[in-house]
């Protein structure tokens, strides 16, 4: 049976990432976004939910993560579900988590309250180029003589 595991959530920060190195030096953040959800009831009153989310970034998007987000800072994120179990070491109870690990994010601010060494305003490597308007030069030949 064919299985599917992707998640895309937009959420604030709601941590300082930790930036943490294995001894081969692969780069692991670990940060928290939180996803809220408004709505008006049936008897009209506005009602929020917040869905706090674990997410686990590796390699050269942990590292950016690290040096450019800070606490409040809204991100996009995309991944896939991990459930992780252990025991925890003082009660000896069996724990489990499920959490995200981020396969590519986009930053959702223009960095606007950058502070020293905050984020450039530059879009991601894994965002796509920003679309173009067609200029003078975009204009195609009159001709129908077209190479192909």
């Amino acid at each position: 049976m064919a299985s599917f595991n992707k998640v895309i959530l937009a959420g604030n920060l709601t941590r300082d990432p930790e930036l943490r190195y294995t001894p081969k030096g692969t780069a692991i953040a670990r940060l928290g976004i939180a996803c809220n959800r408004k709505w008006k009831s049936e008897t009209g009153e506005m009602k929020e939910e917040v869905t706090f989310v674990d997410v686990d970034a590796f390699g050269k998007q942990a590292e950016t993560i690290g040096q450019y987000l800070k606490k409040g800072r809204p991100i996009l994120i995309e991944g896939r579900l991990r459930y992780d179990t252990w025991e925890d070491k003082q009660s000896g109870q069996k724990k489990s988590k499920l959490g995200v690990v981020l396969e590519t994010f986009q930053f959702l601010d223009s960095g606007g309250n950058r502070g020293e060494g905050d984020a450039p305003r530059t879009r991601t490597p894994s965002s796509p180029p920003p679309p173009t308007e067609p200029g003078a030069g975009d204009v195609p030949p009159e001709s129908d003589d077209v190479p192909f």
